[in-house]
């Protein structure tokens, strides 16, 4: 192997069960670290075949003890999530293996193809990638599977909020008491649950941002079910965090522009909204370093932390007109 080859080197026990999931003659020839992930190791694994051809296969393993406890859980619901998928059109890596709880591999682990692609993270082209997400989010909650995941987990509380030093403290403590209420009614949905532009893999075709096109979605690991709002919430925050404010505040409106159903009342929208922001609050640090690993050196914690502050205010000021609204200047501006 490479220098390169031999810093993504895999655990002699987890190469061991690897090549039993190979085709007869086939074995890893190289394996290289795939960075931007916060949960997992990840790793592509070059597979070569007895007539000199290769192809790629995506390694995923849990190995700090915090995730490896939840790893059971969390692989089964991905590779429940490939397999419900997998024809549907959605575009998703193929499940290959899973060892949820270690029984052979040195770390739970699971097995998928490689999908080509890669994250975009950069302010430019934002305008052309959000309808893109939109209209994906809604073709994966079109999906109707024969079993459902898990019921989606809310992830904060009023009382775990993070509030940011600095922030507007009456906008907070609304957007805190909204989340004390119970959760409105809804109709559940086949969610991602962590659908976000750190998760979507892009061909970005030619240097023109307007040829972007999405080639996969991918980590699985919290697939659930529950309302559409909570995936878009997501989403949301994300692109506010981001790309400013004015992003989060978009990404609804695209979402129905491309035939998705939110919840019809402002307060339930709001609800939604407001607590996939909070939840944020919890996440800033290892957030804004991997965003930051991955070619975003401007958002620091303090940036970021800038933005929520910005994105939760503009929540909890928006009215009924503002949701159908284009995004209006809030914040910072767009760096």
């Amino acid at each position: 192997m490479t220098d390169h080859e031999e810093a993504g080197a895999v655990s002699p026990l987890t190469l061991a069960w690897v090549n039993r999931q190979l085709e007869d003659g086939e074995r890893v020839v190289g394996a290289e670290v795939l960075h931007g992930g916060i949960t997992a190791e990840m790793r592509r694994l070059t597979v070569g075949a007895p007539d000199g051809s290769t192809r790629d296969l995506v390694l995923r393993s849990f190995v700090a003890p915090y995730y490896r406890e939840r790893a059971e859980d969390w692989l089964g619901r991905e590779a429940g999530a490939l397999t419900v998928l997998a024809g549907t059109g959605v575009p998703v890596p193929g499940l290959v293996a899973a060892d949820p709880v270690a029984a052979h591999a040195e770390h739970p682990s699971l097995l998928m193809t490689h999908m080509t692609g890669r994250t975009v993270l950069d302010d430019e082209g934002v305008e052309t990638r959000v309808p893109l997400l939109a209209r994906q989010l809604v073709a994966i909650h079109a999906v109707r599977p024969a079993e459902r995941p898990p019921k989606y987990e809310a992830l904060t509380t009023a009382d775990s909020v993070v509030t940011p030093a600095g922030a507007r403290t009456a906008a907070w403590a609304a957007a805190i008491d909204v989340i004390r209420g119970p959760a409105p009614p809804y109709e559940g949905r086949f969610l991602h649950r962590d659908f976000q532009p750190g998760n979507v893999l892009f061909d970005m075709g030619s240097s023109d941002p307007a040829g972007a096109r999405i080639t996969a979605v991918v980590d699985w690991a919290a697939a659930s079910w529950g309302p559409a709002d909570l995936d878009v919430a997501h989403c949301s925050t994300n692109l506010a965090l981001l790309h400013g404010p004015e992003w989060g505040l978009r990404f609804p409106q695209a979402y129905e522009e491309a035939g998705g159903a939110l919840a019809a009342a402002v307060s339930e929208r709001r609800y939604w909204l407001v607590r996939d922001a909070l939840a944020s609050s919890e996440e800033v640090r290892p957030v804004a370093r991997t965003w930051r690993e991955a070619g975003r050196p401007e958002l620091t914690e303090r940036a970021v932390e800038q933005r929520l502050d910005a994105y939760v205010t503009a929540l909890m000021d928006a009215t009924a007109d503002d949701w159908g609204c284009p995004p209006p200047q809030v914040g910072e501006p767009r760096r």
